[in-house]
């Protein structure tokens, strides 16, 4: 085996599982800076061990927050700045994690002072430059330091004092929610226009909902149009719920080997968008059945579908394997924006694709993928998480699939292989429930 791989163990009977993921990255780290905005102490739970949001509770230290986390328990303990972050100077890494800079840049920006937002060097190539162009509309210094409007991100400038703006999404919904969430900070009114089609649109209205739980609720003026007004986020004891992006390995293991899989997340009412994956698993032949606690899928998956992914592209990658398992061809569209995520998930992906046996069309916004002739393959995750752990189930069905760099999973999923390999214990539901 080559060096820093891991060969995935098929499984040969249908599963019959429990699975509980790890918390939310994107509810973590919207809490703990909401949290860190607030006044008075937050006690947060559920909170996802990983280096996203250990690099985000870094940075909002770095900014003066008093971040308290026990990462074993997934217990946060939060006492809030009462709306404006008191260190003026910083320099705050925040490696490969988009949510980190993109938060604590519109927060610094708001808070005013000397700050430079770094990462790595797949970071210093992920554009920046709309988020930018919205915080100079009202009046920060601030400027991306490398070509193409990347980070990283450099702020000499006063607080951020209210005005109206302009946001385009159409790269990343973050930039609005950056803006959204640090906006109350202000000491006026913050208009925000919303130019273009936003992508996820569910995690803004994630956004909009946890500002609402902690205690600010922006209001709407029209279409596309949202006023900010100053206000106080207020502490509160908030309850991280499971990781809907992480749940979809899961369900696509159901779709892939066949069996039922029961997943320990919201299936009514959850604050993610990213539940909506199973939506398009039953339109491939899985049954779905919606529970208040939890979502449960019965496969297999039978054949491809035609879809816009654009609401939650994350799980792209995630279909995209599925798709290898299925009769007839699957179409992805809506996620041109996935190109320069921690990788090019459209390029990369299909790449790898073809190595296990499929033919793959890129498109503009997406791909097609036909399923072939199956074949064992090593895969590389291209240091992006979630190449890994969607690259990972092929191996499932597949015998012989290795997967070259597991450990970026860390990123968002530290325990993702283990997990996986517990799916095909026969004893798994029994163990879990």
């Amino acid at each position: 085996m080559p060096e820093n791989c891991i060969e995935i163990q098929p499984i040969n009977h249908p599963l019959d599982a429990t699975v509980r993921p790890p918390g939310s990255k994107s509810i973590t780290n919207r809490a703990l800076l909401l949290a860190s905005l607030a006044c008075g102490t937050s006690s947060l739970t559920g909170v996802l061990d990983s280096e996203d949001t250990r690099l985000m509770a870094n940075g909002l230290r770095q900014l003066g927050a008093a971040v308290i986390v026990d990462w074993s328990t997934s217990l946060a303990t939060v006492q809030g700045t009462g709306g404006k972050f008191p260190v003026k100077s910083s320099d705050i890494f925040c490696g490969n994690s988009g949510t980190t800079l993109r938060f604590l840049t519109a927060a610094a920006a708001f808070s005013g002072g000397r700050h430079r937002l770094s990462g790595v060097g797949r970071m210093h190539q992920r554009p920046v430059g709309d988020l930018v162009a919205a915080l100079q509309l009202l009046g920060s210094n601030i400027s991306a330091q490398s070509p193409g409007d990347c980070p990283p991100v450099v702020i000499d400038s006063p607080p951020v004092e209210g005005g109206r703006t302009r946001v385009r999404s159409e790269i990343s919904s973050q930039f609005l929610s950056a803006i959204l969430m640090s906006a109350p900070m202000a000491a006026g009114d913050v208009s925000v226009s919303i130019e273009g089609n936003p992508v996820s649109m569910p995690y803004i209205d994630m956004t909009l909902a946890m500002m609402k739980t902690f205690g600010v609720i922006p209001a709407i003026v029209g279409p596309g149009e949202l006023l900010i007004h100053p206000a106080k986020y207020q502490g509160t004891g908030f309850a991280i719920e499971p990781d809907a992006s992480a749940a979809s390995y899961f369900f696509a293991a159901a779709a892939i080997v066949g069996g039922t899989v029961r997943v320990a997340l919201p299936g009514l009412d959850s604050l993610q968008g990213d539940v909506a994956f199973v939506d398009l698993l039953e339109q491939m032949g899985c049954q779905v059945t919606r529970e208040r606690k939890s979502v449960v899928v019965a496969g297999p998956a039978r054949h491809g579908i035609d879809c816009d992914m654009s609401a939650i592209s994350d799980t792209a990658q995630t279909l995209s394997v599925v798709s290898l398992f299925v009769m007839g061809p699957t179409t992805i569209r809506g996620i041109a924006h996935n190109r320069v995520k921690e990788t090019d998930r459209i390029g990369n992906l299909a790449l790898e694709l073809r190595k296990l046996g499929a033919t793959v069309t890129e498109h503009a916004d997406g791909m097609t993928i036909i399923p072939g002739k199956l074949q064992r393959a090593t895969v590389d995750t291209h240091d992006d998480h979630r190449m890994a752990m969607s690259l990972a189930l092929a191996g499932l069905r597949i015998p012989g699939v290795q997967v070259r760099d597991p450990d970026c999973a860390r990123k968002t999923f530290p325990d993702f292989f283990n997990e996986l390999a517990r799916l095909g214990d026969k004893t798994s539901a029994k163990d879990q429930t």
